[in-house]
Parts: C-alpha cells; sequence; structure tokens
C-alpha cells in the first residue's frame, strides 16, 4: 500500500521532521497539507510553510501551505475544511508540532503550562476532532501522534510534570480513539524517537555539541511511512519507537540515519527501559539524569537546581 493521491494532513511541517515526513510521503505522490505558523522566515530558522510546498512538489507530490496557530480552534477547524475541500478529503492526520518546556514544578509558569497543553495535548484533540468526518470517508485512515509509549517510570515526570503530562495525554487519547473509532476503521498510533533527532529548532536550543550524537530527521520520516501505510484496521493502538519499529519492518541499515555513522547516541527522554533497542546502535549516557534512578547527573542543570547544590545538601 502506498500514499499515492492520498492527502495527508501534517502540521509543524515547516521544518524538522515535519518537512521530512511531508517529503518521504511526497515521493509517493500523495497531497501534502503543510499546516504551520511560518508563513514567513523565522528570525533563526529556516523554512516556511510555502517553502516546504515548493519541496514536496519537487519530490513528486502536491502541496497546499495553509498557516495554522494549533492554539486557535476556528483556525483548526478552518484548516480541515479548507484541505478538505481543495484535495477532496483527507486520509491521515499527522499531528507533528509541539512544544517542549523543562522546569521543576515550582518554576513552571502557568503561561508555559498552558502553552505545551495547547500545542500537545488539546491541538491533538481539536485535530482529530474535526479530521474525523473526513477520516471516516478513507479507505485507510489513519492518526498519528508524536508521542511517547505510556510508561509510568517517575523519572520522566521529575522536573518536567507539565510537558511529559501534554505528551501522554496524546498517548491515551491515541489509545482511546484506536478502540473508539475501531468500526470506522480509523487507525490511530504514535511515534517517538529513541535518539536525539537533528532539527534547527534542537540545534538553536541545545547547541551543536550534541548533534554528531543525533540522527537524521529521515528515520522518524521511514517510521511514519511504515506506519501510516500499514492496513488501518489491522495496526492501530500502538506506541511506536522508531528504530525498534523500523527494524521489525526490515530496516537493518540504522547507520544511515546517525548524523556520524559509528557515533553513540545520546538517548531521547521518555524512551521505556523495556524496549530494547535493535542489534548494533549504542548508546551514550543521558547528560541530565540516571533513567532508573533520576539521580542528577554532573554538571546537568534544570532550572534551579543543579548537581552541586544538591551535592551540598
Amino acid at each position: 500500500m502506498d500514499l499515492q493521491n492520498k492527502t495527508i494532513f501534517i502540521t509543524g511541517a515547516s521544518r524538522g521532521i515535519g518537512l521530512a515526513m511531508a517529503l518521504r510521503f511526497a515521493a509517493d505522490g500523495a497531497n501534502i497539507v503543510v499546516a504551520a505558523k511560518s508563513d514567513e522566515p523565522h528570525n533563526f530558522l529556516p523554512g516556511t510553510i510555502h517553502d516546504t510546498v515548493t519541496a514536496v512538489e519537487a519530490a513528486g507530490g502536491k502541496g497546499l501551505a495553509i498557516k495554522l496557530d494549533v492554539r486557535n480552534e476556528a483556525d483548526i477547524n478552518a484548516a480541515i475544511v479548507t484541505a478538505a475541500e481543495h484535495f477532496g478529503g483527507i486520509d491521515i492526520l499527522v499531528h507533528n508540532a509541539g512544544a517542549y518546556w523543562l522546569m521543576p514544578t515550582a518554576e513552571f509558569s502557568t503561561k508555559r503550562h498552558d502553552l505545551v497543553f495547547d500545542i500537545n495535548e488539546r491541538a491533538y484533540f481539536l485535530l482529530a476532532k474535526a479530521a474525523y468526518p473526513y477520516l471516516c470517508q478513507s479507505d485507510n485512515p489513519h492518526i498519528l501522534g508524536l508521542a511517547p509509549p505510556l510508561d509510568l517510570n517517575p523519572v520522566w515526570f521529575m522536573n518536567t510534570s507539565a510537558y511529559t503530562v501534554s505528551k501522554f495525554a496524546m498517548s491515551l487519547y491515541t489509545l482511546g480513539w484506536s478502540k473508539e473509532w475501531q468500526a470506522e476503521g480509523i487507525a490511530a498510533n504514535t511515534l517517538w524517537p529513541r535518539c536525539g533527532i537533528y532539527t534547527p529548532s534542537a540545534e538553536l536550543h541545545g547547541g551543536k555539541e550534541l548533534i554528531s550524537e543525533f540522527r537524521k530527521p529521515e528515520i522518524m520520516a521511514d517510521a511514519a511511512y511504515e506506519i501510516v501505510t500499514s492496513d488501518s484496521r489491522e495496526f492501530s493502538g500502538n506506541h511506536c519507537i522508531d528504530d525498534s519499529f523500523l527494524y521489525t519492518r526490515g530496516y537493518t541499515d540504522l547507520e544511515q540515519y546517525s548524523m556520524v555513522p559509528g557515533n553513540a547516541l545520546v538517548e531521547d527522554y521518555m524512551v521505556p527501559q523495556d524496549i530494547s533497542r535493535p542489534p548494533g546502535v549504542k548508546l551514550t549516557a543521558n547528560r541530565l539524569y540516571d533513567f532508573t534512578t533520576g539521580e542528577l547527573l554532573a554538571g546537568a542543570k534544570v532550572g534551579s537546581i543543579n548537581k552541586s547544590k544538591l551535592d551540598k545538601k
């Protein structure tokens, strides 16, 4: 099953993972709805929705740029209608846009809390609700959210509870929709990276020193492709880790995705320890926590909390 003439609505596709997904889907001749805020060039980050449409069409697909702030319900509803009218329906919804903020609860502002919930949890709910009538008309409808597997390791909630809960809410919605909309044949799945993924935003906020331990966004694009080309009535309710999932689909050359082939990779947050990595995947030590004990590691800082202060107590 391929994506020829399928219409795929992707949020946050002006750069990074969303752009990589758009291009992977376009290679099949898909219709790509590029929905993001980046209508004009950003001061620090490359890419606009119009740039992505140009790249999509060069890759063999058809594109539609829609300026969208996913915090606005009316704008979401209008964008879904515009996309469906332009391409004659919607087959796949991908909520790639996301907000990330790592901060202890006592220091986490209400404004920042509302931002991560509005962009992660609330937008996912509103997008799925708006797209539902059109997905019901598709012969292989999919909803895909970028969210982690459900894992109640308390470490994931330490010093980042608002962000973690906003992402886990997406995973819970996905689990519910996989049953709620089973009769309609709508698949709902999530996808999450095992390792850091290179994006312009990751470089801007995390610095260049970790890039050699990151993977390219194409690993997420290939994993997303394998998910949304699966039979929607047979593959639903799954929380996928990119490399483990791809390995089960016959992708054994995972080095192709490394920014520097052969390097060990920095492990991402909220990856359950019981999901084994594929053979040959090497990981570096996390820079923030011991993911088993929750101990803040040497040199790590989260908000006003740092390792040196803890050691003095």
